[in-house]
């Protein structure tokens, strides 16, 4: 009897066993086939969609500024050129935390409370993953503080960029005029197409007159960037067209001549050619430097030119 009942649990045991591993081995191939079916709708069914999702997030397409148009005189010295100059932007979607990072750069660079405000401007009319400006003409000393630092602050760019300059000085800002940032008001009435990566426009003088031809033509270029959004390789480049060269009749060596005649006093000098009727010189007293324009006048140098009994930023040779 002792031995039946032995023989009855030794099979009831040998069931149960069998029942387990029949139930686990179900369970492992419910398992396997889940796995399987996911990794085929991960890497067959929606591998496009995958890969367009990454390649959205670690390619990006961006703009490149033109080089602006030179501006001559007639003899051929350069009134207006463009120097290489090492610009800091922070392109906002890569940054963590934007104020803690802005707050960084001023405890490194010091900031100014116009750079500042210019770039909050900037970066909210920019587009998705467009660098914003926010100080130009960095010293080799702040180039040197940032790369130190560059691990600890996500987001910023250091890029070389052509930067206008005018190498005579206040010989000729009433006529050749200056560029300065692009602002609010400009940014409602360009068409963001041609401007795209383009942070200055013309505001007086010939720079504006022949702002449509001295802009040139921006171009593309497809980049790989890591998980930290640096660039990594270039995939395709579609160059800029350089805007176009003024050759002016003005003569800058008549100029200098009107403008030692005149000195300090207030007034204006014009000499034309009677046979062509060309301008050979336009200087208007007191002058001003207009390279104080191009990355941003500070408000105190600003203040100093708009506030000054002579007004130098009055154009006698034209009123």
């Amino acid at each position: 009897m002792r031995e039946e009942r032995a023989l009855k649990n030794k099979l009831w045991e040998a069931r149960l066993y069998a029942v387990r591993i029949s139930f686990s081995l179900m369970v492992l191939l419910i398992l396997t086939g889940v796995l399987v079916w996911r990794y085929y709708d991960l890497q067959i069914s929606r591998h496009q969609e995958f890969t367009t999702v990454a390649d959205r997030n670690r390619i990006h397409v961006r703009a490149v500024a033109p080089a602006r148009g030179l501006i001559y005189d007639r003899n051929g010295v350069l009134l207006a050129d463009n120097r290489p100059g090492y610009t800091l932007s922070i392109v906002v979607e890569r940054s963590d935390d934007l104020e803690a990072l802005l707050a960084a750069l001023d405890q490194l660079l010091e900031l100014e409370d116009e750079e500042i405000e210019r770039f909050r401007k900037l970066a909210g009319q920019r587009r998705p993953y467009e660098s914003v400006p926010l100080r130009d003409k960095l010293s080799e000393e702040e180039q040197s503080v940032l790369a130190v630092n560059e691990h600890l602050l996500a987001g910023i760019e250091v890029s070389a960029r052509l930067i206008r300059h005018y190498p005579l000085g206040e010989l000729l800002p009433h006529v050749v005029g200056y560029t300065g940032r692009i602002n609010e008001r400009e940014l409602r009435s360009i068409d963001p197409r041609r401007y795209r990566g383009v942070h200055s426009i013309g505001k007086t003088g010939l720079e504006k007159y022949y702002e449509d031809a001295l802009l040139g033509e921006v171009g593309y270029e497809r980049v790989e960037t890591n998980a930290r959004g640096r660039v990594m390789r270039v995939l395709e480049r579609i160059d800029p067209v350089p805007g176009d060269t003024l050759h002016l009749h003005l003569d800058s060596r008549l100029q200098a001549i009107a403008a030692e005649a005149l000195g300090e006093e207030r007034g204006a000098v014009v000499a034309i050619d009677t046979e062509t009727g060309g301008v050979l010189a336009m200087a208007s007293g007191p002058s001003f430097d207009p390279n104080l324009f191009v990355s941003g006048i500070s408000h105190a140098d600003y203040a100093a030119l708009s506030q000054s009994p002579a007004q130098p930023l009055f154009d006698r040779a034209l009123r």
